[in-house]
C-alpha cells in the first residue's frame, strides 16, 4: 500500500484588509441612507426599517475582527457595496486571472515549504467554493503559469472544497496516477456576499492556500505528515445556498434576484449540521481504532467561533484548550474551504513525531471532508 504525506503548505492573502469597525461604518451609512429614502414606506409599515450593526455584535456572533478582501474600494462605496474586478483581473494568454494569481502565490510558498520545484508536481487540483470562470479551468491556467507537469483539474465543493481536493489528491497518489499532487484552494467568496445584509456582510474573507501531497517514499522534507485515513460524506440541504450561475442571466428579472448572493438559514445549519459533523468524526476515529483523546490537535473548518467551540466541546466532552482546536477567525474571517488548512498551516509546527491530528471541513451541501494525519518527520 502506498503511503501519502503532506510535505508543504502555503498561504497568500490579498493586500486589502478591512476591520469590523470599517465595515460597520459603511454598513451603517447605508442603513441611514436606506431608511431616509424609504421613510414613507417604513412609517406606513410597508417595509421594515434596517438596523445598525456594530463591531461588538460581529465579534460576538462570529469571532471575526478583520478579513482580507480581493477589493475594498467597491465594498465601501455606498452606491455599489460590492467588489470591483482588480485591474487586469480577467487575465490574458500572457497573464493569469486574479484568482489564479492568488493560487500561484500560495502554491509557490507550499512548494518552497516542501523543498520542491513546480516541475516536480505531476497533478494539480484546484478546488474552491467559487470559481472565477468555468473554462478554461483555473487549475489548468495555474498549471500553465506555474510550470507543473501532467494534468490539472477544477473542483467545486463549497466549504469542504480544500479537504475534498486533498482527498482527490491522496486517491490519485494511492492509485498510482500521480506521485506528487499540488492542491490549490483560492477562495474569493466575498464576491458573492450581499454587503447590505446585516446578518452576512461580515462573514467571509478571501485567501488562497496550497498543500503539497507526495508519495511517502519520495518525500525529502523535514516536516512530514502521513495521511492515515480520509473520509467524506454528503447530505442534501439548501439551508446554505446561492442560485447564482451561468443560467441566471436567462431569467428576465435576474438583476433583481437577491438569491444570487450567499444565503443561509443559520439556526437550521447550526442545529442540523453540527450533529452530522460530530457523529462523522466519531465514526471516522472508531474505524481507525482511535478516540478523540488520541488527537493532539483538531484543525476544524473556520465557520464561526460558536460553531467551532460547540463542535470541539462536543467531541472532547469539555471546553477545549486553545491549541486543541485553534481558530483563525479573528484575523481572516470565514475563508470558505480554506479555513481548516489555514489553521493547519499556522498551528502544526510545534507538534512532535507520533502526534496525531484531524483536518476537517464542512459546509453547504451539506458536505463534510476529513483527513486523519500523523507526524512522521
Amino acid at each position: 500500500m502506498v503511503d501519502v504525506v503532506i510535505s508543504g503548505t502555503g498561504l497568500y492573502v490579498p493586500p486589502h484588509k478591512i476591520t469590523n469597525e470599517e465595515l460597520v461604518e459603511t454598513f451603517n451609512a447605508f442603513v441611514d441612507k436606506f431608511n431616509a429614502e424609504n421613510k414613507a414606506d417604513i412609517d406606513a409599515g410597508i417595509i421594515p426599517a434596517k438596523q445598525h450593526s456594530s463591531a461588538a455584535f460581529i465579534e460576538k456572533a462570529s469571532g471575526i475582527k478583520a478579513r482580507h478582501l480581493v477589493d475594498v474600494e467597491g465594498v465601501m462605496d455606498l452606491d455599489r457595496m460590492m467588489s470591483k474586478m482588480p485591474e487586469g483581473g480577467h487575465g490574458t494568454d500572457e497573464e493569469p486571472c486574479f484568482q489564479a494569481k492568488m493560487a500561484i502565490e500560495a502554491a509557490k510558498a507550499a512548494l518552497e515549504n516542501a523543498g520542491l520545484q513546480a516541475e516536480d508536481i505531476d497533478h494539480l487540483v484546484c478546488s474552491a467554493a467559487l470559481l472565477q470562470r468555468y473554462f478554461p479551468a483555473i487549475g489548468i491556467e495555474v498549471q500553465h503559469h506555474l510550470g507543473t507537469k501532467g494534468s490539472a483539474m477544477d473542483m467545486v465543493m463549497a466549504c469542504s472544497s480544500a479537504t475534498y481536493g486533498l482527498i482527490a489528491g491522496v486517491n490519485a497518489i494511492k492509485s498510482g496516477a500521480a506521485d506528487r499532487v499540488l492542491m490549490i484552494n483560492p477562495e474569493i467568496f466575498s464576491t458573492v456576499i450581499d454587503f447590505r445584509n446585516r446578518d452576512s456582510h461580515f462573514i467571509f474573507g478571501d485567501i488562497a492556500v496550497a498543500v503539497v501531497l507526495e508519495r511517502a517514499d519520495l518525500a525529502k522534507g523535514n516536516n512530514l505528515w502521513k495521511v492515515t485515513n480520509t473520509k467524506a460524506e454528503t447530505k442534501f440541504s439548501s439551508n446554505i445556498r446561492s442560485h447564482y450561475g451561468p443560467m441566471t442571466r436567462l431569467d428576465d428579472n435576474s438583476m433583481f434576484r437577491e438569491d444570487m448572493f450567499f444565503m443561509q438559514e443559520g439556526r437550521k445549519v447550526f442545529r442540523e449540521l453540527l450533529p452530522l459533523v460530530t457523529d462523522f468524526i466519531w465514526a471516522q476515529l472508531e474505524s481507525q481504532h482511535l478516540e478523540v483523546k488520541d488527537l493532539s490537535r483538531m484543525w476544524l473548518h473556520q465557520a464561526n467561533i460558536n460553531m467551532n467551540m460547540f463542535a470541539a466541546k462536543k467531541l472532547l466532552g469539555r471546553e477545549p484548550e486553545a491549541l486543541e482546536a485553534p481558530t483563525v477567525l479573528d484575523e481572516y474571517g470565514n475563508t470558505a474551504g480554506a479555513g481548516s488548512i489555514v489553521a493547519f498551516h499556522k498551528y502544526h509546527d510545534d507538534l512532535k513525531v507520533g502526534d496525531k491530528g484531524l483536518i476537517c471541513s464542512f459546509g453547504a451541501g451539506y458536505s463534510i471532508g476529513s483527513l486523519l494525519v500523523e507526524k512522521v518527520k
